[in-house]
């Protein structure tokens, strides 16, 4: 039997819940794993998970063995890393997760630019918004921005940019609807929101100890940023958006920030920041660093996407 194989189709069973699932990902035969998990419990001589028809479930013991065989098999992982890439030129295949609105405008433009300096490089790009497992999914990194799930503290993190949410409109819809000067008066406007959460109806402002919560509603609700901020930009009423979607709309003028003397809360570090995630057996990969490094160059410090004048005033307070 070669342990570490089936050391490897076990913790899979045991992330994936089946064994088909199992060969599926491992390219093996059902009969293969089950062999494998079998020849497992018989060396240990023990039952490392529960079998039936419906689930499968770990035994004590099986929990026990989980554990120790995930670090075991992340040390293998990266002890192959550190010689496989021990080279200044960096190679392979790169398996990123991106979510969908960001990757296309700020990741997809220079991808070819990364390709032609790392031509070594294969990218394995998945555009999706969800925080996927990545040991299950076999990714180096998944990049995500802000409100983080921070469950799992086995992931490393290394923040990539900043940005920050603004209220804004279009000049025509200024123009005859007039400006909020206070958070309290946007519950006369037109607001369009961004059905992120049960309490996407709270918009939140700070301005040294003033704090206000501001109930807000309007004539569009909708799961997608872009399309609030075309019917922003068509002047049917105000978003709150992060500057990495609206910094261009604003610098050329098609949009309008208010008020900037206010922070939109959450304003914490890791709620306004860009992320790389990955496991820490990717700690010492060449391609995953590389990749990070090129990203953050790109963006800028501070990114590209931010304007002077509004850095000067709402984003003074961040680093």
């Amino acid at each position: 039997m070669d342990q570490l194989a089936a050391m490897r189709s076990f913790v899979k069973v045991v992330e994936t819940g089946g064994f088909s699932e199992t060969a599926r990902q491992l390219e093996l035969a059902v009969s293969s794993v089950t062999r494998q998990i079998n020849s497992l419990e018989a060396m240990l001589n023990t039952q490392l998970l529960n079998r039936s028809t419906r689930s499968i479930t770990l035994t004590l013991q099986g929990q026990k063995y989980y554990d120790k065989a995930v670090q075991i098999l992340q040390d293998v992982e990266e002890a192959n890393i550190c010689v496989r890439e021990q080279g200044d030129i960096p190679h392979g295949t790169l398996r990123i997760s991106l979510p969908v609105t960001f990757g296309r405008l700020h990741i997809a433009p220079i991808l070819s630019d990364f390709l032609i300096q790392y031509p070594e490089v294969k990218l394995d790009l998945q555009l999706s918004d969800g925080l996927a497992n990545l040991a299950e999914a076999d990714l180096d990194m998944v990049i995500r921005i802000g409100n983080l799930d921070r469950s799992n503290a086995n992931l490393m993190l290394r923040k990539l940019a900043t940005y920050h949410r603004l209220v804004c409109g279009s000049p025509a819809y200024f123009k005859q609807q007039g400006k909020p000067s206070h958070p309290n008066d946007l519950t006369q406007h037109n607001c369009l929101l961004f059905a992120y959460s049960t309490n996407h109806q709270i918009w939140r402002f700070q301005r040294e100890t003033e704090v206000c919560e501001v109930k807000v509603s309007g004539s569009l609700v909708a799961n997608h940023s872009e399309v609030l901020r075309q019917v922003c930009l068509d002047g049917s009423g105000l978003v709150l958006m992060p500057t990495w979607l609206i910094g261009e709309d604003i610098k050329a003028g098609r949009l309008q920030a208010v008020l900037s003397d206010f922070q939109i809360s959450p304003q914490t570090d890791r709620d306004t920041g860009v992320y790389a995630l990955y496991l820490p057996n990717r700690k010492h990969s060449r391609r995953v660093q590389v990749f990070m490094d090129f990203l953050i160059q790109q963006f800028g410090n501070p990114p590209y996407w931010e304007t002077e004048s509004l850095a000067c005033s709402t984003f003074h307070s961040d680093s």
